[in-house]
């Protein structure tokens, strides 16, 4: 173990395991948001026309995703972590900054894919011709996601 120095403070791994925390929790609070909200209309779609379920099932598909973001960065920093390695305060701030990049932008992307998904599937019940409208802006919204995963991603890789 390492001593405990100004650079390397007793509390430094507290902010790296905020950051995995941080990372799960709003990633799978916005991927819950978004197959809530999506599912409530695509339930709605399945009862007067069964057949378009199938489609309808992309933004629950999208939805789930962004959680797997908060996963891909709570296991890369849970793997820089360890009792016999030193621990820096540049780390565990650093770390922290990666799971709420990752995980705020799941939250948001979460949330636009429910609004968009709700909506888009009672659209796509009234005109089939919206599917493909919806489908580019479930993209845009997944892609705000996908902005929190690469700013983490290129945190995690800092080193100091």
């Amino acid at each position: 173990m390492s001593e405990i120095t100004e650079w390397q403070p007793v509390y430094a791994p507290f902010l790296g395991f905020s950051g995995i925390a941080a990372a799960m929790i709003f990633s799978s609070v916005g991927a819950a948001y978004g197959t809530a909200k999506a599912g409530i209309s695509i339930a709605g779609v399945g009862t007067f026309k069964p057949e378009l379920i199938m489609k309808s099932l992309i933004s629950v598909i999208m939805a789930g995703i962004i959680a797997v973001y908060g996963l891909v960065i709570a296991v890369l920093i849970a793997g820089d972590m360890s009792p016999e390695k030193e621990y820096t305060l540049f780390a565990g701030i650093m770390h922290l900054a990666a799971g709420l990049s990752v995980g705020l932008a799941g939250a948001a992307a979460g949330y636009a894919i429910g609004t968009v998904g709700n909506a888009g599937a009672r659209a796509f019940l009234q005109q089939p011709k919206v599917f493909v409208g919806k489908v580019l802006i479930l993209i845009f919204a997944e892609v705000l996601g996908l902005y929190g995963l690469i700013v983490a991603l290129i945190l995690n890789t800092r080193k100091a």
